[in-house]
């Protein structure tokens, strides 16, 4: 498929890359020379030096031939006007970076309606919730939520500690009775589709499906369910924090700020009035200690600089916090993060980039099925696709034990209506049901992918 990116910064760039492991034909345009000149240098795509909404801009970048336009410059209106532009040329799909919250549901609908604009993503909301995804289930270190809200994957860190330690699967369902699938293992930077006989140890990263309810219980049994947290620190008063004290606050969390622009301080507290602001330099552990940091639940780091979230929340690891998350946007600093022992980490860019490379394969499917759903896990390398199954869909209602799937391929769960089926080899995909797969090493654009 062809595609223009517009904006070649942080995000663009991250969303450029994946779509062109994906196989996309992708133009850059940007109005800086220097983002150009590295773009064109570093990846093998058509690189246009201009103005977004330029109509020479956008004729070299050939938009007469182009399905989708991605608009993820820093202005929400200059994205706007571009997928105006676009639209306007011929291009069928457009998507906008919009991340000022003044642009409300109301106010957002409206405009996406006036300017043909096909789909808008806030980087920023979508990093809040996975935030809060992860405090209301702390023992995790992801946590992923499918279409129907009550079937999530998770990922589970093996310690040294832990009780699986040397048990296989099949060993782990008889002792720790819950409907859940272990579907996905991380050992080092393998990921395996595990069968019954696979022994599990530490270091290992689990990845299980369940019904979310499923998710506590067996947290509970093996004994690293933790409460969700009751008050929380947040460092940075960026867009990012503002949603995700939205959220914490009206689930009853307490909430306490930490930011040292006054004039950001003054607005959160306006803006956020059940929530504690103070003005003052997070990097200050006698700030931190002050304003309670020891009798925190939760710590997120939310700086726009990824050194100082990897040591301050290294700072509120030795300090006893329960749940420590850390914003970290450069890849290369995970590991490091990693071996410092902060295992919960997320990166906006990666969210932004998951939810586009989705959107980008569902309008190249057109097989009976339909991609609802796409993650990004095991730092990568391995995916969970959703699938809404279509009617025509020609190996409905065929006992999974008699698809020959691919290599690597997992049917990890199927949503029917309200139902949770975590599948066994009797069951059988029927139309309507949404599909959970897992694969390592693959991609999966449509659910007839999977088999042989």
């Amino acid at each position: 498929m062809n595609i223009i990116i517009v904006g070649g910064g942080k995000i663009g760039t991250t969303i450029l890359k994946n779509l062109v492991s994906e196989g996309h034909n992708v133009t850059a345009i940007d109005s800086n020379p220097e983002v150009i000149k590295e773009i064109s240098n570093t990846y093998d795509v058509m690189c246009v030096c201009g103005n977004g909404v330029d109509w020479e801009t956008l004729t070299e970048a050939e938009v007469e031939s182009t399905q989708l336009l991605i608009a993820v410059t820093g202005s929400d209106e200059f994205n706007m006007l571009c997928c105006f532009m676009a639209k306007q040329m011929g291009v069928p799909n457009t998507i906008a970076r919009i991340r000022n919250p003044e642009y409300n549901d109301q106010s957002l609908g409206f405009i996406k309606q006036t300017l043909g604009i096909s789909f808008a993503i806030n980087p920023d909301q979508l990093a809040a919730k996975e935030l809060f995804n992860l405090l209301q289930l702390p023992g995790a270190e992801s946590v992923e939520t499918f279409s129907r809200k009550n079937f999530e994957m998770v990922e589970l860190l093996l310690k040294a500690d832990s009780p699986l330690n040397g048990l296989s699967l099949s060993e782990m369902k008889k002792k720790y009775q819950a409907s859940y699938l272990v579907g996905a293992v991380g050992r080092e930077n393998e990921v395996i589709i595990p069968n019954g006989s696979f022994v599990m140890q530490s270091g290992d990263r689990l990845g299980i499906t369940a019904a979310s309810s499923e998710v506590e219980r067996l947290f509970r049994m093996l004994g690293t369910m933790q409460e969700r947290a009751r008050n929380a620190m947040i460092i940075g008063a960026s867009r990012t924090a503002y949603y995700l004290a939205k959220m914490l606050l009206k689930s009853g969390c307490a909430v306490t700020i930490i930011e040292k622009n006054k004039e950001i301080c003054e607005s959160f507290a306006e803006l956020l009035p059940e929530a504690v602001v103070i003005c003052g330099d997070g990097a200050r552990e006698e700030l931190l200690l002050e304003e309670g940091l020891g009798s925190m639940d939760a710590f997120v780091t939310l700086t726009g600089i990824d050194e100082e979230n990897i040591l301050l929340s290294y700072q509120a690891l030795s300090r006893g916090v329960k749940k420590v998350i850390a914003k970290i946007n450069r890849e290369e600093f995970t590991e490091m993060a990693t071996k410092l022992g902060l295992d919960c980490t997320i990166s906006p860019r990666s969210l932004i980039s998951d939810v586009l490379t989705r959107y980008a394969r569902a309008l190249e499917n057109s097989m009976g099925s339909k991609i609802e759903t796409l993650y990004k896990l095991m730092d990568g390398n391995a995916e969970a696709a959703e699938f809404l199954v279509g009617k025509d869909f020609s190996h409905c209602r065929i006992p999974l034990k008699d698809l020959k799937l691919k290599k690597n391929i997992l049917v990890a769960g199927i949503l029917r209506g309200r139902k949770v089926i975590i599948p066994a080899g009797s069951d059988c995909i029927l139309p309507e049901d949404r599909v959970v797969i897992l694969s390592a090493g693959k991609v999966l654009s449509d659910l007839s992918d999977i088999l042989e």
